[in-house]
């Protein structure tokens, strides 16, 4: 399964960026798609996935009323819509897929797949 993660940029405190997520080559009829980042000199964070085909959501904390994946692309591609974007956003933005959607939501350890991370910066 080979993940693409794309839509990232430099952009300012308050506005909105939607990351993309393009998978190929894989199928499965039961699957997660998660959402993390990582912060300079910080360990990566989830941010937030949604399980497929049920469309089911979670959420960071800090993503909550901000950040949304919308619930009809559960499929291909998953989105990210960040608004209200703050400068402590400022990460490498991850997308992974999970195929055993028991494990841990919230954990990357619950992850299969990685796709490369796409850079999102907000300047103050």
């Amino acid at each position: 399964v080979q993940l693409q993660a794309f839509g990232g940029g430099l952009v300012q405190a308050g506005d909105s960026l939607r990351l993309s997520c393009a998978a190929s080559g894989g199928t499965f009829s039961r699957y997660r798609t998660g959402w993390f980042r990582q912060a300079p000199g910080k360990e990566r964070e989830f941010v937030a996935s949604i399980r497929s085909p049920e469309s089911i959501t979670v959420y960071a904390d800090f993503a909550k009323g901000r950040f949304t994946v919308p619930r009809d692309n559960a499929k291909n591609p998953v989105y990210l819509q960040m608004n209200s974007l703050k400068p402590e956003d400022t990460a490498v933005y991850y997308c992974a897929v999970g195929t055993d959607v028991l494990r841990r939501v919230r954990d990357s350890s619950g992850y299969d797949y990685w796709g490369q991370g796409t850079l999102v910066t907000v300047s103050s």
